[in-house]
């Protein structure tokens, strides 16, 4: 059982909104089973207020999560960050260390780990060009795989893959093989990193393309699964919805948090897919 004391050490996920996110279950069923003096609660924060928030988080000593649609704000305010995180330009992870706050992304080792899961074939789409689609960028510039990226502004689609271009030469790797969704090249997986799973049962992406991709990957999630994802696996592809994404990046954001001490995974899994269960 978590007991709160004075002396307990406080994190927090951060977002808007954030009434949905299930850390709080996940990070604390790992704090409880280590022993740990701490607590994990979720708290809304509004984009304008995310600076002076980040802010009071340092003064008061308290690391935590970002979570949509902070993660870009959050990387342009947090004073030092990883080289992962500066190039992709998003963080999800802060912590304190010494005379400033510290940022790292694991959201692109969870989504890599998520997409071995499924064994998705190339090429991959990813749907959206917010943080979290930053994040699958990375992780295929990094796996090498082939990208297309499909927005509901052409323009910004655009914009994506050059700057998905501009990714893969800040981090030391070969160009990366990245376009705009022409709406016709066969895809082999297909990513949401919009927030359409949380809301309804809109699909990311026109249903004659994603029924012929192979495995699917929705970075929402919800009790039950979104939509989307079981509507994937009933039309035969490999499909999962974020909780895979959660537990991973949750897991070495744990380890920062928590340095002295290894991520007790199958536990945090189990939380998850409690708090998850329709």
């Amino acid at each position: 059982m978590l007991r709160i004391r004075a002396t307990s050490r406080v994190l927090a996920v951060l977002g808007d909104p954030v009434a949905h996110s299930v850390s709080p279950q996940m990070q604390n069923a790992a704090i409880t089973a280590l022993g740990l003096d701490a607590v994990y609660v979720a708290l809304r924060v509004a984009p304008a207020a995310l600076p002076a928030v980040l802010d009071a988080c340092l003064a008061a000593g308290l690391s935590g999560n970002l979570t949509l649609p902070l993660k870009e704000i959050g990387a342009s305010h947090i004073a030092h960050l990883t080289s992962l995180a500066r190039a992709v330009g998003a963080a999800n992870t802060f912590w304190p260390e010494g005379d400033g706050l510290h940022g790292d992304n694991t959201d692109v080792a969870g989504i890599e780990e998520a997409l071995e899961l499924l064994a998705a074939p190339a090429p991959w789409l990813v749907c959206g060009t917010g943080g979290s689609a930053r994040a699958v960028a990375a992780a295929a510039v990094r796996r090498r795989v082939p990208l297309v990226v499909r927005s509901r502004d052409p323009r910004r689609a655009a914009e994506f893959v050059a700057w998905t271009r501009g990714l893969a030469a800040g981090l030391g790797l070969p160009p990366a093989d990245a376009r705009p969704d022409d709406g016709h090249e066969p895809l082999g997986t297909v990513v949401n990193a919009t927030p359409l799973g949380l809301t309804d049962g809109t699909a990311p992406v026109d249903e004659t393309r994603w029924r012929a991709a192979a495995a699917a990957l929705d970075l929402a999630y919800r009790p039950g699964e979104t939509s989307w994802v079981r509507a994937c696996r009933a039309a035969g592809l490999r499909a999962a919805d974020g909780r895979a994404v959660l537990v991973a990046q949750g897991a070495h954001a744990f380890e920062r948090f928590f340095p002295e001490s290894r991520a007790p995974r199958e536990l945090m899994r189990a939380a998850v897919a409690r708090a998850l269960s329709p």
